[in-house]
């Protein structure tokens, strides 16, 4: 069965709206742990617009499972992350406008920024993946340039809503898990998963960890942290293939 990561920077965006203390997003953390989650991710934005530099030391403090941070290719991102030394770093785009990360990095085109990155972080002893679109050649080239993992955008997916695009996109899903897999990396999944659409995804036989934040946060509102955490595991359970 595919391992659930939770994404806790939503409940840094809600305490950074009024720019209070609370909630706080590292009891989240640790609520979400005790909900069954095996891996916290976070993302240390180069704006701070959620996660700031002042939540990473008592997080990987708070944190039993695997700690894994998003993060640009920026000089200052990869420096804190190397002296932080979470067990998995995620390089991701990031756009000032967007309000999430939308799309996957472009790993060929920026191959040269990329490659001294991955090296840095490795040899910190952290495990590198690269968030990319399930396209063959991202792929490849992650496995090229050093990465241990992919995480798959299943974005295109979460926005299909015709029959028909939903079944493009779930293949284009199954091939990227079959590249991946051939390349030797580990393939994860994440962003615009939901309890309502995680279904066909989890059923798909190659997946080992999703990453879900917003979806869950959202529940969390109404059932609490580890109720949502604990339902979304149910259904991972569920529809394992």
């Amino acid at each position: 069965m595919a391992t659930l990561g939770v994404n806790i920077d939503h409940v840094a965006t809600v305490r950074q709206a009024r720019g209070a203390d609370e909630p706080d997003p590292v009891w989240a953390a640790v609520e979400a742990q005790l909900g069954g989650a095996t891996c916290i991710t976070f993302h240390l934005r180069e704006d701070r617009r959620h996660m700031t530099d002042r939540d990473l030391p008592p997080l990987k403090a708070s944190v039993n499972v695997k700690l894994n941070m998003e993060m640009s290719i920026a000089a200052e991102i990869v420096r804190i992350a190397a002296d932080l030394r979470p067990n998995q770093c995620t390089l991701v785009p990031e756009r000032r406008a967007e309000r999430t990360t939308e799309g996957g990095l472009d790993v060929v085109r920026l191959r040269r920024r990329v490659a001294p990155a991955v090296k840095r972080l490795r040899d910190r002893g952290i495990v590198v993946s690269a968030f990319i679109e399930p396209i063959a050649e991202q792929i490849e080239c992650s496995a090229e340039l050093g990465f241990e993992a992919v995480e798959l955008w299943t974005g295109a997916y979460s926005h299909a809503h015709s029959p028909a695009g939903l079944r493009a996109e779930l293949d284009r899903l199954r091939d990227g898990i079959s590249v991946g897999q051939r390349c030797g990396l580990e393939v994860h999944g994440g962003h615009g998963l939901t309890y309502r659409n995680i279904g066909p995804i989890a059923a798909m036989s190659g997946f080992g960890e999703f990453n879900i934040g917003h979806s869950i946060v959202s529940r969390a509102m109404f059932v609490g942290m580890r109720a949502a955490v604990r339902q979304m595991v149910d259904l991972l359970v569920q529809f394992e293939p």
